[in-house]
């Protein structure tokens, strides 16, 4: 039973880490890092910023593997749950905006549709959007339905 658990350990662990790799090739190939550290004028911070992406990657992995014991009470759990949504949504969202700008989708639709001002607004719009569709399915339970 022990080499069971163990074995299953090492296999999660493993798992984990080559999909953490392909994540990282993707945020490297986006620039996704060094692009916020830009716009935050904040480029002296930025292996802060990698190793704090490695370091929740690998803390998330092992927290999935080994499932954790909550001894806070439900509540402190569901508030954790919570923030942890939260910064997950934001930097899927972040993610899925650098590779749009990458590509330069956003602009070359804005130019080709006639959108000259209230870009911002449009693209605080999808993302207000995407946040309350989240919202509609986890409130409605609609993972449990496969919906």
């Amino acid at each position: 039973m022990l080499l069971r658990r163990i074995f299953l350990a090492v296999f999660g662990f493993s798992a984990g880490m080559i999909t953490a790799g392909g994540v990282f090739t993707v945020l490297l190939a986006v620039g996704l890092i060094p692009r916020f550290a830009g716009r935050t004028h904040t480029g002296r911070k930025v292996m802060l910023y990698e190793t704090m992406v490695i370091l929740g990657t690998a803390v998330g992995d092992i927290v999935s593997v080994f499932e954790p014991q909550m001894h806070w009470g439900m509540a402190a759990g569901q508030v954790l749950l919570v923030l942890y949504g939260g910064f997950a949504g934001i930097f899927v969202g972040c993610l899925a905006m650098a590779i749009a700008e990458m590509l330069d989708s956003i602009p070359i639709f804005a130019r080709r549709i006639g959108f000259r001002h209230g870009l911002g607004v449009a693209v605080l719009a999808m993302a207000l959007g995407r946040m309350a569709g989240s919202l509609l399915y986890f409130y409605e339970k609609m993972y449990l339905f496969g919906g």
